[in-house]
């Protein structure tokens, strides 16, 4: 075991080094000059030529991406363009909301769709055709047109809930819950249609296996032979599923984030992206890629553990 996490990490390193070069690369193909949105109003040909000396901008690009690979093996993300505040500084000071949104959002869609998928498992009831229903509408429904419908009923029309802002957790548990159920479920239904059809799938395939008809043969009752024997067999394709929609929840509560005024690290690379910022930006996005991959470590750890053979087939 300790073999095949070593190696996973291992491999997130030209991953993360290759990602890194891209983002690099593609963040000064976009239209804008920083200096130019930095200095604003007071922009002149002399002060924005000062400035690009300044912030090295007019280096060659490989030289100016060797110099912040450099400072960020050392531990230092750079500067922000703005404020002058450490990125590290800033995005640690983020993080825990994006964070705690994500983990809202992925417990309100497993709390949802695993029951739900497995009650669509029987075929043709009415469990199936709310499941059915479920996954169009979730996949269909765009998030940000979700949330905006959450904040209209909830919160501007019956006074139930927060529309925007955040509290932090350790100052009030259930301010901050109130404040993250509508953002939460904006962010997790998109997943839990996901979600309900992978369960589903994965249990009537599981289902159709001959140790399932010989377990029943053997007069097992059925919840021994859905909780013995179903279940564990399909719990490696539904943690594999949670584990890549919880990487892609975290990239995805940008919108979210901007939509409920939440103070993430999705809506901080979003404020960076329109400010020029670049080293707001690849700070930013090398965070969220490095949770990403832990994440999937995580889970290619959680699904050897359950399943011996996966942690073979990975070596």
């Amino acid at each position: 075991m300790i073999h095949f996490i070593v190696r996973r990490l291992l491999l997130t390193v030209p991953v993360l080094l290759t990602m890194s070069f891209l983002v690099f690369l593609i963040v000064r193909l976009v239209p804008g000059d920083p200096a130019h949105a930095i200095l604003g109003m007071y922009a002149t040909p002399e002060s924005v030529a000062a400035l690009r000396d300044q912030l090295h901008l007019d280096d060659p690009i490989f030289v100016q991406y060797i110099r912040w690979l450099g400072n960020v093996l050392q531990g230092d993300l750079g500067t922000d363009y703005q404020t002058g505040e450490a990125i590290s500084t800033q995005l640690l000071s983020r993080l825990p909301v994006t964070l705690q949104l994500t983990g809202f959002a992925m417990l309100f869609s497993a709390v949802i769709a695993i029951p739900l998928g497995i009650l669509a498992a029987k075929r043709g009831g009415s469990s199936d055709v709310g499941a059915s229903t479920l996954g169009f509408l979730g996949i269909s429904i765009p998030d940000f047109w979700l949330g905006v419908m959450l904040i209209l009923v909830f919160s501007l029309y019956l006074g139930w809930l927060p529309s925007f802002g955040y509290v932090p957790i350790t100052e009030s548990f259930g301010g901050s819950l109130r404040h993250m159920i509508l953002p939460a479920v904006t962010l997790g239904l998109n997943y839990a249609a996901v979600l309900t059809r992978t369960t589903r799938g994965a249990i009537l395939e599981v289902l159709d296996s001959p140790y399932v008809t010989t377990a029943r043969a053997k007069g097992l009752k059925e919840h021994r032979v859905m909780s013995g024997h179903v279940l564990k067999n399909a719990a490696v394709a539904i943690i594999t599923v949670m584990g890549l929609q919880t990487g892609y929840a975290i990239g995805g509560a940008v919108i979210i984030e901007q939509v409920f005024s939440l103070p993430g690290v999705g809506r901080l690379t979003l404020d960076a992206v329109l400010g020029r910022d670049y080293p707001l930006i690849q700070g930013s996005v090398l965070l969220i890629a490095l949770i990403f991959m832990l994440i999937n470590i995580l889970t290619d750890v959680i699904n050897a553990v359950i399943n011996p053979r996966a942690r073979l087939e990975g070596r």
